[in-house]
């Protein structure tokens, strides 16, 4: 059991990274990938969100739609828990932390329709794992969405001042440094983890 926990979690945060190796979730990555703080901010709502959906829609999952015979009606149930549990965050830092609320603008609803987070969820289903492994799977992809994140901002942060020809001025320099910053995370898919 152990090593099967160790296996999904280096898998989720490195190996199988949602962003750079699944290229899930790149709305918010690009979006809020300008400074570091808003991106650890915004990493660690999807820890949140990515933790708490595996957890609840597990539960659904097995003991609501498997049960009553409904698993075609999986993917509205899970956008459903996604989209209350953003509500839930929206609200929380709108409260506790104005200014990370502001900082993230329109992308702290997007991760109602980010496509990591849905992602998760029906990878969990997908892989038949169980509730461990599904709130396991959840809080280490968001940890490795966090990681790529908190990344990608520092080399933007550093791009910002760096000497490059004018045709990459904008988002052309943006995408040429999440392409290296992805191949470099392709170093990671040679690893193998002994049972």
């Amino acid at each position: 059991m152990l090593s099967s926990i160790i296996e999904i979690s280096l898998g989720a945060i490195l190996i199988n990274n949602f962003i750079f190796s699944q290229f899930l979730g790149c709305c918010p990555f690009l979006g809020c990938s300008n400074k570091v703080d808003t991106a650890f901010g915004m990493g660690l709502a999807v820890v949140f969100v990515m933790g708490l959906a595996s957890a609840i829609c597990w539960v659904i999952n097995e003991y609501i739609l498997v049960a009553l015979g409904l698993e075609f009606l999986q993917t509205l149930a899970f956008i459903l828990v996604i989209a209350a549990l953003v509500q839930f965050v929206e609200m929380f830092l709108k409260k506790s932390v104005p200014s990370l609320y502001s900082a993230l603008g329109i992308y702290l609803p997007l991760i109602t329709t980010n496509c990591a987070v849905l992602g998760v969820v029906l990878l969990n289903v997908q892989n038949k794992y169980n509730f461990i492994e599904s709130l396991v799977y959840g809080i280490t992809g968001g940890i490795g969405f966090l990681l790529a994140i908190v990344l990608f901002a520092s080399v933007r942060e550093r791009v910002e001042f760096a000497d490059y020809p004018e045709c990459f001025h904008g988002f052309a320099i943006c995408l040429v440094s999440a392409a290296l910053v992805a191949l470099a995370f392709m170093g990671f898919s040679g690893m193998a983890i002994p049972v």
